[in-house]
């Protein structure tokens, strides 16, 4: 799959490790950082969205997405576990389920840049769903950097892989992209309702990065983890 990622936000809020262990299925390893595990809000746009060797989704090239995630690793390979991931177009939600085998959700979502800034908000409206909601407006707020290896910021970003589970087995689809051009951001929020979904409660300020666009390649799972 090829697609671009723009106007994306990482919010990132540290959680005790004993509260996200248990919602993880077996084989995968919660990943730390100073003995910290970290839970991700990523709202943001996807476009450009194609397949190798697949038709094209009608009006499935773009649209916005909004994920719950955390951070694990499968021996030393570490990567992104999604709790999970609502977006506005059905037909998209029902194949990325089908063939990403990841928790996708529909969703009533709005994103839209008004100057530098992003305004977004998400409403999930999937049938028999616990809801989840986002509403605010954020943006950059400071120069592109690139971060370096060992530093909090390279560790929450810099990722090429996911985890997934399909009947119990464990997958994992690799990704593909240049470093993040990330900035500082900032954060205006009007509703917050995404971690009651998995029992867990975040609070305090979020640490923020923004990042404009970025090319990605994405491969489909499978159950080939080394």
């Amino acid at each position: 799959m090829f697609m671009r990622w723009e106007e994306l936000l990482f919010a990132h809020w540290p959680v005790k490790p004993d509260a996200l262990r248990p919602l993880l299925p077996k084989g995968l390893e919660l990943d730390t950082f100073d003995g910290e595990a970290w839970l991700g809000v990523v709202p943001f746009r996807m476009s450009g969205v194609r397949g190798r060797c697949m038709p094209r989704l009608p009006g499935a090239n773009a649209f916005a997405e909004l994920n719950l995630r955390t951070y694990v690793k499968v021996g030393d390979k570490p990567g992104v576990w999604f709790f999970s991931l609502d977006a506005e177009h059905r037909l998209a939600v029902r194949t990325a389920r089908f063939t990403f085998a990841l928790p996708y959700y529909d969703a009533d979502m709005v994103c839209r840049a008004e100057g530098s800034a992003v305004v977004y908000r998400s409403d999930r409206t999937h049938a028999g769903a616990v809801p989840a909601n986002f509403e605010g407006s954020y943006g950059p707020d400071g120069d592109v950097f690139r971060s370096r290896p060992g530093t909090l910021e390279h560790w929450l970003t810099e990722r090429y892989c996911l985890y997934a589970s399909r009947r119990g087995r464990l997958l994992r689809g690799d990704i593909h992209h240049e470093p993040w051009p990330l900035q500082p951001a900032w954060l205006n929020l009007t509703e917050l309702k995404m971690t009651s979904q998995i029992g867990v409660t975040i609070g305090g300020e979020p640490l923020l990065h923004f990042a404009r666009s970025i090319d990605v390649v994405a491969w489909l799972p499978t159950g080939k983890l080394d």
